[in-house]
């Protein structure tokens, strides 16, 4: 759905719970920025019957029609919760049978960007539930997709965004999109690259960072005349990239990292990096595809 004046909207997964909200108030903020209008959309995932018999409805199809009753609520309920907190984002509510992965990633093909909610579980229970939805997402989504986690993470009084940066062309998305969200929310940004020495090894250590240092550099600095209010710190940090950036993004209002490129963050869609991050952070994880 394009809105009017070809504005792509932010569209935001609603959760049947009413109770969370983190999520929701955090794309009504975006939407506000941005002055984009925002979709909220609540995906049930029930069948269209496309067999009636005789002789009355079934159980089953009086039990989806009660779901589409509770969710016309739900969804009510979310679009007074965006308007009171900011009556001037033009907002419309979309109620859509189907997985939330799958409507979602069909609204995302329209969009600006993508907000969903997530909470900390076990890595068990997280498969079937929020990571459920949101490693689907971003698998496939042309869009910036954020999982907010729940509950509402604080930030420090001086805000700022983390980004992980590799070196390669994709994730210069990342750090475009990094600088955008500080620009507007007048935060600072810190870049990272994180290098995890190989397991055999390298010839010459100093020098292997010393590069890293180098592309680092180069991926950041030609982007910062676009953005000269943004305050930049850009370092380069040993360890292992889920734990460096996890501990980094404690008090961040966001991490950003890229999705579907070839090594590094943007090299590991689903792999250590973009999972790791999504299962242990904290704050909001922002993943940015390299084609966007």
């Amino acid at each position: 759905m394009t809105h009017a004046q070809g504005r792509k909207p932010i569209v935001a997964g609603v959760d049947p719970d009413p109770g969370k909200r983190t999520a929701l108030a955090w794309a009504a903020d975006e939407a506000n920025r941005r002055r984009l209008p925002l979709l909220l959309v609540l995906a049930q995932n029930v069948p269209t019957p496309g067999y009636r018999p005789t002789g009355g409805r079934p159980s089953w199809e009086e039990w989806n029609e009660a779901l589409h009753v509770t969710g016309d609520r739900v969804l009510k309920e979310a679009v007074a919760f965006v308007e009171s907190r900011h009556p001037q984002v033009r907002v419309t509510g979309l109620l859509a049978e189907g997985h939330p992965a799958w409507v979602l990633r069909e609204q995302a093909q329209n969009a600006t960007e993508v907000v969903l909610g997530s909470w900390q579980l076990s890595a068990v229970r997280e498969l079937f539930t929020s990571a459920a939805v949101a490693l689907p997402l971003i698998a496939h989504a042309p869009c910036p997709v954020v999982v907010v986690p729940e509950p509402e993470h604080s930030a420090q009084p001086q805000p700022y965004f983390v980004v992980g940066v590799d070196g390669s062309p994709q994730s210069a998305a990342a750090v475009d999109f990094a600088f955008e969200e500080a620009a507007l929310r007048g935060a600072a940004l810190r870049a990272l690259y994180v290098w995890h020495p190989p397991r055999l090894g390298v010839l010459d250590e100093d020098a292997a960072v010393q590069e890293c240092h180098r592309l680092l550099s180069e991926t950041v600095t030609v982007r910062t005349p676009a953005h000269p209010e943004v305050e930049l710190h850009h370092e380069v940090v040993r360890g292992h990239p889920v734990q460096v950036l996890t501990k980094v993004s404690e008090d961040a209002l966001g991490l950003v990292v890229g999705t579907r490129g070839h090594g590094g963050f943007t090299g590991m869609l689903l792999g250590s990096v973009s999972q790791g991050v999504l299962h242990h952070a904290h704050c909001p994880v922002i993943t940015v595809p390299h084609d966007q």
